[in-house]
């Protein structure tokens, strides 16, 4: 039976429902709590000399919660939100007409910010900086510039690789925050509230459970939490116990560690193919016959934040724990302290 992978990108299928699962202001926002202290000071220091908040950045694993912080920091400005995505503005038409349509105040979001062409980005630095766009019409002698002048907005960015930020756009945001992967008791708050949501009755363990399996991101804790409730719907069940909770994850192969077929297949290879490593990524994306992307961003961030796999200058190497997850008695030989990233 074919089992829906634990991507945490949104699927354009499930963003009505992800949305209704969405917190409508920030004090309902659960977890993260040291950068959610740090935007309600922004916030209030903002509101109180009456101007736009700064440009945001945010950066993390995809699913915790960058888009979501972005469309409540709109609702507790009390202003315009218009999103978009790096990919999306492949000209500097297509940012101008953005910039031009907000109000003052307004916030414009841009997902996945690294993906922005470096002709758009060049556009932004005036735009960021002084609220202006110099654009230039035409070329050769008949080449002349306009200015064009925006009313004040907010440019808040979302990355998962801000490594692949060019250092003058990263140095124009006035606040960075980094989201990091929820713990069990955050992401049991979450999966409970989802359910009031949802008008689902779940009992205590079975919303731990649930936390404990999602990876530490509360995008997959919601996606669990919805398939489960379709398990108890099939079984006429009233409420959904601990024992439905485990029968829904079985059926979705997803183990007591909240590992999945793509990741036991990523640590087979490691371990089976190549005595644990050091590999390339590359080499592990051909052999499993995905994209470096998926791997990077989907499944090594929990991988090595779990303690499965290192990343080492010589490439990937799998620990101790991830010859045990498979049965595997690991080789004695580790790989040297000098090896290891920093």
């Amino acid at each position: 039976m074919a089992t829906e992978p634990l991507d945490p990108r949104l699927e354009p299928i499930e963003r009505p429902t992800e949305r209704t699962l969405r917190p409508a202001w920030l004090r309902e926002f659960i977890g993260q709590a040291a950068l959610k202290e740090n935007l309600e000071i922004l916030i209030r220091a903002a509101l109180k000399r009456g101007e736009p908040l700064e440009h945001l950045l945010f950066y993390g694993p995809p699913g915790l919660g960058k888009t979501t912080l972005a469309h409540l920091l709109a609702s507790e400005m009390q202003t315009q939100a218009l999103t978009t995505s790096g990919p999306a503005l492949e000209r500097a038409s297509d940012l101008v007409g953005l910039l031009t349509s907000l109000p003052e105040g307004g916030l414009l979001f841009v997902d996945e910010i690294h993906r922005l062409p470096r002709v758009v980005e060049e556009y932004l630095y005036s735009a960021m900086e002084d609220f202006r766009l110099d654009i230039v019409l035409d070329q050769g002698p008949a080449a002349r510039s306009v200015r064009v002048d925006l009313a004040p907005f907010t440019l808040v960015g979302a990355t998962t690789r801000i490594g692949l930020l060019t250092a003058p756009l990263r140095s124009r945001f006035g606040f960075i925050g980094h989201l990091d992967f929820y713990p069990v008791e955050d992401l049991t708050a979450v999966v409970q509230r989802a359910a009031g949501v949802l008008d689902l009755l779940l009992d205590p363990a079975a919303a731990r459970l649930l936390a404990a399996r999602a990876r530490g991101t509360p995008r997959i804790a919601n996606r669990l939490l919805r398939r489960v409730r379709d398990f108890a719907d099939v079984q006429d069940a009233p409420r959904v116990t601990l024992e439905i909770a485990r029968a829904s994850l079985a059926l979705q192969r997803i183990d007591d560690c909240g590992l999945h077929d793509m990741d036991r297949r990523l640590l087979a290879a490691l371990v089976e193919k190549f005595a644990g490593g050091p590999v390339g990524l590359g080499t592990l994306a051909a052999v499993l016959g995905e994209e470096e992307d998926t791997l990077a961003d989907l499944l090594e961030p929990f991988l090595i934040q779990q303690g499965y796999i290192e990343r080492t200058r010589r490439g990937r190497v799998a620990t101790a724990r991830a010859f045990a997850a498979l049965g595997v008695e690991p080789p004695a030989a580790e790989t040297p302290a000098q090896d290891r990233l920093i």
